[in-house]
């Protein structure tokens, strides 16, 4: 049940989230012929000068800074997609606008590491800032919702960051409501019993026999 987990232990830092987000994929155009990566997470490569491949984005990062490659920005952080995603947001107080489940992490390691690469880049940053301002508005409009009658929280197309700020709240709001539940469920439970209890012991009671007329 979703309201029976343990807060702490779900509660992740931003670094480890930024570690579970540099395994989504990214583009890159090398400035170097390289052969073909081998790695757990599967084969990258070969790479040729100027032709984009797909790696993640940790090993994007680290030939970034090495100067073999520059960044390709993904098509949702140009300014004209962010612009349009924002007015979205705004108009729709009660849905979420489609991004990428870490966009939050991608966009803030792409921006640290390879801001000349991106067109515009304090416009983006800007319109990443407005947008999580936003979508954390509809987060907790919607935590005030939560009560007693609530046994879980379903949110479409809310990213890991959002989801790791609110568990915590969310997962202690639930355990308690649980909590208050089952003990009211309980006394309900043991009022009812003794009102069977009595009844049936007024029923075994000795009939008193009555005198014929």
């Amino acid at each position: 049940m979703a309201g029976q987990g343990n807060a702490a232990a779900s509660l992740f830092t931003e670094p480890e989230m930024e570690f579970l987000g540099e395994d989504e994929t990214i583009s890159i155009i090398p400035n170097v012929r390289l052969e073909a990566v081998q790695l757990i997470c599967g084969d990258f490569g070969p790479f040729y000068p100027q032709i984009p491949v797909k790696v993640p984005l940790w090993l994007g990062i680290a030939m970034k800074k090495r100067s073999k490659c520059r960044i390709q920005p993904p098509d949702w952080m140009s300014v004209e997609r962010l612009a349009q995603v924002l007015d979205d947001e705004r108009e729709a107080p009660r849905e979420f606008q489609p991004l990428p489940f870490h966009y939050v992490e991608i966009s803030r390691l792409l921006l640290d590491n390879a801001r000349e690469d991106f067109e515009n880049n304090f416009m983006v940053q800007s319109l990443l800032e407005d947008i999580k301002d936003v979508r954390w508005d509809k987060v907790e409009a919607g935590l005030k919702t939560l009560s007693t009658r609530t046994h879980a929280v379903k949110l479409k197309n809310v990213s890991a960051m959002e989801v790791n700020r609110m568990r915590n709240f969310t997962v202690r709001a639930l355990q308690s409501f649980y909590k208050h539940d089952s003990e009211d469920l309980v006394k309900q439970t043991g009022l009812e019993s003794d009102s069977q209890t009595t009844s049936t012991s007024s029923e075994h009671l000795p009939r008193r026999t009555l005198r014929p007329r």
